[in-house]
């Protein structure tokens, strides 16, 4: 910038100078002469980037100056310098405010009028001059507008692009939460529960009860852990935290049904289909499916036993969570895991159903589409 303003100013230096050799003689054309001012103006640029407003002031003073004293006086190409303040109010009204830029297109035109009536010989002659003045000046007004216009529309249209940015990185942080802390909560308070009973008569078992909080706890706080990283990581400022763990999968599934098992509810885990790396949205949001349907079990369904089936398809990945308990009433369209999974499903372009059993029970089922290069991938193993 320090440099930028020298040298913007020295062009608005130059400018009259270089309009003096024009005025002296250094072309007899009228053509030529108002085509030199016309190319003059160049050295403006500098200015009509910092200030618009004196760039157009000095360019209808060269202008007028021109006019007044170059050319036969009914050459309309002695007018031609008038093209350069007409550029440059373009570019005010598209850099400025609209106050501005109307006080500055009213001026520029009756600049341009009275000129054209007080140097222009012959009626006929001054009323063509300032109607050709007038329509350039509203054709340059109407271009600078229409780029006015549209900068704003892509302002808008980046404004709108990062708020549903955020709206949808709010989401899916309060998805990873939701069903992270609410399975992990639902172990605890149940586990809890079970200590507080059997603590007197069954020390063991309250001991088991105590063991698996930790453990639940423990794991839950690592999930948290890594979230929390994850998101100060987002900012470029910030330094870099703990190291990443990765995120669960299906291959914590296994896992995930022994915590389920120790809160009471037995598991059944079934593979179907040929085991294989899926992309990280894919596996992670299975995952998180099949771990808020087994926290709804243990919760609501008031049953000792659920199966989970996971289907490796060669065109989707299909997850199963089936139970004979008495449902989950009331969660089915309003509950935020209903509506966590099925929009986990939604992002990823698959089918989500999440309703009661005819012959009792609850079942969850999603299917996810698997994209095309894992489908290659698998077939050439």
């Amino acid at each position: 910038m320090t440099k930028t303003r020298p040298m913007a100013w020295g062009g608005a230096l130059l400018y009259p100078l270089v309009l003096l050799l024009l005025v002296g003689g250094a072309f007899r054309s009228p053509n030529l002469y108002g085509l030199g001012a016309l190319l003059a103006g160049g050295l403006l640029i500098g200015v009509l980037r910092r200030s618009p407003v004196w760039a157009l002031v000095l360019t209808l003073l060269g202008a007028v100056s021109m006019v007044a004293v170059g050319g036969p006086a009914e050459s309309p190409g002695r007018f031609l310098p008038f093209l350069t303040a007409d550029l440059v109010l373009g570019y005010l009204v598209a850099d400025r405010s609209r106050r501005v830029s109307v006080t500055a297109a009213v001026l520029s035109s009756l600049v341009q009028v009275v000129t054209a009536f007080a140097f222009m010989s012959g009626a006929d002659h001054q009323l063509a001059v300032a109607m050709i003045a007038v329509l350039l000046l509203g054709t340059c007004c109407l271009g600078g507008l229409l780029f006015r216009e549209r900068r704003e529309h892509s302002v808008a249209l980046r404004t709108q692009a990062v708020a549903e940015a955020v709206t949808a990185e709010r989401l899916r942080i309060a998805r990873e939460l939701h069903d992270m802390v609410a399975h992990s909560i639902g172990i605890i308070a149940i586990q809890a529960g079970v200590g507080s009973r059997v603590i007197e008569t069954q020390p063991a078992e309250a001991r088991e009860a105590l063991r698996a909080i930790e453990a639940t706890s423990r794991e839950t706080l690592s999930g948290l852990r890594r979230t929390l990283v994850a998101l100060r990581q987002a900012d470029p400022q910030s330094g870099a935290g703990a190291p990443l763990g990765p995120a669960p999968g299906l291959a914590d599934l296994e896992r995930l049904a022994v915590a389920t098992t120790d809160a009471g509810v037995l598991v059944e885990l079934r593979w179907a289909g040929e085991r294989r790396q899926l992309p990280g949205d894919i596996d992670l949001s299975a995952y998180r499916i099949v771990q808020e349907a087994l926290t709804n079990v243990v919760r609501h369904a008031g049953t000792g036993h659920c199966r989970v089936t996971v289907d490796y398809g060669a065109e989707e990945l299909s997850v199963e969570v089936l139970d004979e308990g008495r449902g989950v009433p009331g969660t089915a369209g309003s509950g935020f895991g209903i509506t966590g999974m099925r929009e986990r499903v939604s992002l990823l372009h698959g089918r989500f159903s999440a309703e009661p059993r005819p012959e009792g029970g609850f079942r969850v089922a999603a299917r996810l589409p698997l994209p095309e290069p894992v489908v290659a991938r698998a077939g050439s193993r």
